[in-house]
C-alpha cells in the first residue's frame, strides 16, 4: 500500500471490523452529512449497515489514522453476495453472478486530510484484497444521482468520476439502484438512485 504523509492504513477483515465499528460510524455521518448525500445519520442504521460487513469473512474495512491514533478516514469493500438485497437485483438482471463481483461500500475521509492520496490507498487496499480472494472478476461501487442544477450543491464541487475513471472505472449504462435515507432538514426518509460503476479486477491487477 503506497504511503501517505502523516497517515497509517491499516486493514480490518471480517470480524476484526467490530473492534472499529464506532469509528467508521462516526466518519459515515460526519463525511455523508455533506453534499452529495446529505445524510442525517442514524446509529441504528450504522449498527445494522456494519454488523453485515463484520458478518462476511470476505469484507475488509481499511482505516486511516493520524500519528496520534485518530481515525479520519475509512474505507469498505464486501462480497457482493454478503451484502444487502438492494445491491443484486441489477446484477442479476443483466445477468452477473453475484458471487463474481466484490462492492466498494463507502470511502470517507475528513477535509482536512483530502488531496494526500489516500482516496488512492483505500482502492488499492481494497482491490488487492478483492484479487487476494481469488474468485471475483469485477470490483462496482454506487454513487448517489443528483440534479446538475440542485440549488443545494456547494459552489465549486467537484464530483469524483474523474479519479474514478482515472482509476479504470466506469459507469454502467442504466444501471441503478434506491436506497432510502433522511436528509438533513427532513422528517423522513425519501429514495434516493444511485449509479453504479464497474472494472474488472483482473485489468486493475494488470495496471500494478
Amino acid at each position: 500500500m503506497r504511503p501517505i504523509s502523516g497517515l497509517t492504513m491499516t486493514s480490518y477483515v471480517g470480524q476484526q471490523i467490530l473492534p472499529v465499528a464506532d469509528e467508521l460510524a462516526g466518519l459515515r455521518i460526519a463525511v455523508f452529512r455533506d453534499w452529495p448525500y446529505l445524510y442525517d445519520g442514524d446509529r441504528d442504521y450504522e449498527r445494522d449497515y456494519l454488523a453485515a460487513y463484520a458478518a462476511s469473512p470476505g469484507s475488509i474495512c481499511v482505516v486511516a489514522r493520524t500519528e496520534a491514533g485518530e481515525a479520519v478516514g475509512a474505507s469498505t469493500g464486501i462480497p457482493l453476495a454478503d451484502d444487502g438485497t438492494a445491491f443484486h437485483a441489477p446484477f442479476l438482471a443483466r445477468g452477473l453472478a453475484l458471487d463474481r463481483i466484490f462492492y466498494f461500500g463507502e470511502s470517507v475521509l475528513l477535509s482536512p486530510w483530502r488531496g494526500r492520496g489516500a482516496g488512492h490507498a483505500f482502492f488499492d487496499a481494497r482491490e488487492a484484497h478483492a484479487a487476494s480472494l481469488g474468485r471475483f472478476r469485477f470490483a462496482a461501487f454506487c454513487s448517489v444521482r443528483r440534479d446538475a442544477g440542485d440549488p443545494r450543491m456547494p459552489a465549486g464541487y467537484r464530483p469524483n468520476d474523474a479519479f474514478w475513471r482515472g482509476r479504470g472505472y466506469a459507469p454502467v449504462d442504466g444501471m441503478a439502484c434506491t436506497l432510502s435515507w433522511k436528509e438533513r432538514g427532513h422528517a423522513e426518509a425519501s429514495p434516493h438512485t444511485l449509479d453504479f460503476w464497474m472494472r474488472e479486477l483482473e485489468r486493475a491487477e494488470a495496471r500494478t
